[in-house]
């Protein structure tokens, strides 16, 4: 019996064999299998499903993941005779495959040539001109005067790493400042995360589009191109939505796209699967981006429409099988759409990371053509360590609507509790009319939200829908306290009330209603309307499935407490409803109000992670917009400025000097400096 070893990166790798090691990190390894072994650090989903799991270190990165030592030392203790390198880390990584190879341990991936000359954006681009590939202007040489050379390209510019990818080392600059500081932010993420602060600068491509290209190539100089993803919703150049096929592209360009991704794929005798990445502008001009020479997180779109398992396909290449397909054989049947669940605040830069344990966690994978990617469960802890990703959330349909219409379904019914997360932001993207149109691009979000993600805002018609759902959920509640085992508590109560005054405050406004029940059916009569809401209202479920006025829906009871205080999720966005009695209403208004704290000259960590650096200290005078300090978080830095002209009084991260670096933890909301 062979043995494998899967060096798999968040969230997912899905495999189909006899007996493997995994090397995971967390939080998602989603697999079918009889026999695993895998390495990892803390344990998660992945590993209780094995027979064997070997720790490679704790979780830092650089002591476990990126420690090559360590990983070879587990592949010689367990026999493993193949790598699966997974998405990140040490998946492009050219050192490590080649020690594979000195120790006859096969790499489920291209060779060494492949991933070097891919790998390194500065080569890649120099190898796509001379293959006849479509390049972005720039600067082709490693970067030492950043401005100088952004200069000579003209603004705006993109800095991004050499070795790099998913977002990680990326900064656009529209001047000389912001040249400075995305050349320093940038390589030191580079740095953090692959081990090389290498930077290049190209011409940025404003209001693109990002489709790319997957690939499959063999040993035997066969090489297919699998049709196109649309990756365009990105934040912080990290894609969120992705989809296959795309709209924009017309059968001449994708025929165009992937025969120009062959083209480079033979130029370096690629062979695995991979991915060329191209920005495409209004006129279907395409640009070759990048080439990433693993799989991609977003590959499962792509198994939806042609039907191709690319895990299997990569492990027949490796052991050396030629493709079993031609170019003629590559369907698109259907639509697929994908989320990606991030433990992220996206009420912050459109996702900031969150960090906690899983209260509660349910996947809709009850749905029809719903497919979840994830290893995580109930009681699972998202760290500051890795990428903040939960799931990748995949639907599928014959049509583009119809798997549109899945992806609203799956978000309303997926149950996170104890992390904050993306999931109003994603329901909120899928439902956009622009969206939802295929008129798209890069910056989709901030031409959108450009004073930030606020949430679903909502209509007179939702409000009311909001408004009546509370009510009658309220009122369930007090019939529900009534009983016991199904009869009333007092047996001298008299008959059950039917009819009800209520106060519902909601976003500021207040609104007097009356409800009156029927079996399982309430009217509520919000502002002079009436709302018809039914439901079976169990109250012990995470989900509430409720008809309102025959349009069905699902709505979520995050919370409820004796106050009457409700937090629903509604149409993906949590709101804060307080359910009164009209006497109680009547008396609140003389209950004084809490004012809050003023943290107008207090700059808080907005996000858990590690003080990577401080550039002040205790007594100094400060600018509106001077760097304060430097956080990490789960992987990317964040740089932290001062919102006024003050000056500096503690308390402060440490006594460290101006520039130094340090690995104190932060918590959210920390105060750092006043």
């Amino acid at each position: 019996m062979n043995k494998y070893l899967f060096l798999s990166v968040p969230p997912q790798v899905h495999v189909k064999m006899n007996k493997y090691l995994f090397l995971s990190v967390p939080p998602q390894v989603h697999v079918k299998m009889n026999k695993y072994l895998f390495l990892s650090v803390p344990p998660q989903v992945h590993v209780k499903m094995a027979d064997e799991a070997v720790c490679v270190g704790p979780a830092p990165t650089n002591k476990s993941y990126l420690n090559m030592d360590a990983i070879m030392d587990a592949i010689r203790k367990t026999g493993s005779q193949a790598v699966h390198p997974g998405y990140g880390f040490l998946s492009e990584n050219k050192e490590f495959a080649k020690r594979l190879a000195a120790e006859d341990v096969v790499f489920i991936g291209p060779d060494t040539h492949a991933i070097h000359a891919m790998g390194d954006k500065i080569e890649s681009k120099l190898l796509a001109k001379a293959a006849n590939v479509n390049v972005i202007p720039g600067f082709d040489g490693v970067v030492e005067d950043a401005v100088k050379i952004a200069g000579e390209i003209g603004y705006p510019v993109m800095i991004k790493a050499s070795a790099g990818g998913g977002g990680k080392g990326m900064r656009i600059a529209w001047n000389d400042d912001e040249t400075r500081e995305g050349f320093r932010l940038s390589s030191q993420e580079a740095a953090s995360s692959f081990g090389d602060d290498r930077l290049l600068i190209e011409k940025f491509v404003d209001n693109p589009r990002h489709i790319e290209i997957q690939v499959l190539a063999d040993k035997h100089g066969n090489a297919l191109w699998l049709n196109e993803r649309e990756c365009s919703i990105q934040r912080r150049n990290q894609k969120v939505v992705e989809e296959a096929p795309s709209t924009f592209l017309d059968p001449e360009t994708r025929r165009a796209m992937g025969e120009q991704a062959v083209q480079l794929a033979k130029a370096v005798q690629y062979s695995s699967a991979g991915t060329v990445e191209f920005l495409v502008d209004s006129n279907k001009n395409f640009y070759f981006l990048e080439m990433n020479t693993r799989l991609q997180v977003e590959h499962p779109i792509t198994e939806c429409i042609t039907g191709l398992d690319l895990v299997q396909q990569m492990i027949r290449v490796a052991k050396g099988f030629p493709l079993l397909h031609k170019q003629e054989d590559i369907p698109i049947n259907g639509w697929a759409i994908e989320s990606r669940v991030y433990a992220e605040d996206p009420y912050k830069s459109f996702g900031l990371p969150s960090i906690g344990r899983l209260s509660q966690y349910q996947e809709p994978i009850n749905l029809p053509k719903v497919r979840v990617d994830s290893g995580i469960q109930e009681g699972s802890d998202i760290s500051i360590y890795y990428d903040p990703m939960i799931s990748k959330l995949v639907t599928y349909g014959a049509t583009r609507a119809e798997a549109l219409q899945r992806m609203e379904d799956a978000l309303d019914n997926y149950v996170i509790r104890g992390v904050t997360h993306n999931i109003p932001l994603l329901r909120e993207i899928i439902t956009h009319p622009r969206f939802i149109s295929g008129d798209i691009t890069t910056n989709f979000l901030p031409e959108e939200y450009p004073e930030g993600f606020k949430g679903h805002q909502l209509t007179s018609e939702g409000r009311r829908e909001l408004v009546a759902t509370a009510a009658a959920l309220y009122v369930s509640a007090q019939l529900r306290s009534q009983r016991f085992l199904g009869n009333l508590r007092v047996s001298t109560t008299p008959q059950e009330r039917r009819q009800w005054e209520l106060c519902v405050e909601l976003e500021k406004g207040s609104h007097a209603v009356a409800v009156s029940r029927s079996g399982s059916t309430f009217t509520v009569e919000v502002d002079g309307v009436k709302v018809e809401v039914s439901g079976e209202w169990n109250l012990a479920s995470a989900l509430l499935p409720v008809t309102i006025n025959r349009t069905p829906r699902v709505l979520q009871c995050l919370s409820r407490d004796a106050g009457g205080d409700i937090t629903l999720q509604y149409l993906g966005t949590q709101f804060k409803v307080r359910v009164l009695s009209q006497l109680v209403s009547t008396l609140s208004a003389h209950m004084p109000e809490k004012v809050p704290e003023d943290t107008s000259s207090i700059l808080r960590s907005p996000m858990p992670g590690s003080v990577v650096a401080v550039s002040v200290k205790p007594g100094d005078v400060v600018a509106e917009g001077q760097e304060i300090c430097v956080i990490e978080a789960m992987k990317m830095q964040n740089s932290l400025i001062a919102a006024k002209a003050a000056k500096v009084s503690p308390p402060l991260p440490c006594n460290y000097s101006p520039g130094c670096c340090c690995k104190l933890q932060c918590s959210q909301s920390t105060s750092l400096v006043k």
